[in-house]
């Protein structure tokens, strides 16, 4: 047993944990993403809340919410823990540092940009998920659900909540543009063949659901 949890707790451990948990929230934001475009498609929210109370009511769904919770968790304590380490092991800043010469600046900035996004989740957290799975949402629709996507107008007709998420996801697109490729070198899956695809892959994904997300309280604050 001391074995593992050394394996785990080792430099190498603690990027395997990442890697997986990284998979696993990478997967998630597919979904998440997919549900929530539904408002680009319905004004009246009517198809949003539909996915909502799918999301609501699964017992699968909800299984896994406390898989993915566990896991967030997991990959915030993890990302901490590395970015002391890391910062531990180079106590002394040299005068002079050409860190683009090996690196891009957002993939030494990783702690940065999750700490970014940390506060940002627990303000989402707490206006979306707290509300639809606790609290409970006083207005229903037209089909007798829930109306989560009133509390998405009301929540975003404040820009400053829609300044805040777009920036937010700005700091996203950066987490996953050196995180989704470095997932995958961590597990081991790399070949000449297939590595600069997923390197593709993974540039589109870092533009593309960031862009989805952001574009979404815009969206709905220009009532369009």
């Amino acid at each position: 047993m001391g074995s593992i949890t050394n394996a785990f707790s080792s430099s190498i451990g603690k990027k395997l944990i990442m890697g997986i948990t990284g998979l696993f929230l990478i997967s998630f934001l597919v979904v998440h993403c997919f549900l929530n475009s539904f408002v680009f498609f319905d004004k009246t929210g009517v198809l949003f809340n539909e996915g909502a109370h799918f999301m609501a009511t699964n017992w699968i769904i909800r299984a896994m919410e406390v898989v993915l919770m566990a896991g967030l968790l997991l990959h915030i304590v993890q990302g901490a823990r590395l970015t002391f380490q890391n910062q531990a092991a180079r106590p002394v800043k040299y005068a002079y540092n050409d860190g683009n010469a090996n690196s891009k600046w957002y993939s030494r900035s990783m702690g940065l940009l999750g700490t970014l996004l940390l506060i940002f989740l627990i303000v989402h957290l707490s206006q979306f998920w707290v509300v639809s799975r606790f609290t409970g949402i006083p207005t229903i629709d037209a089909n007798g659900h829930e109306d989560l996507y009133a509390v998405m107008k009301e929540t975003f007709s404040n820009v400053w909540f829609v300044v805040l998420y777009v920036l937010s996801m700005i700091s996203l697109g950066y987490h996953l543009l050196h995180g989704f490729a470095s997932t995958f070198q961590t597990l081991g899956w790399n070949h000449k063949k297939y590595t600069p695809l997923i390197k593709a892959i993974g540039v589109g994904f870092s533009i593309i659901v960031p862009l989805l997300f952001a574009a979404m309280p815009v969206w709905i604050y220009l009532g369009l």
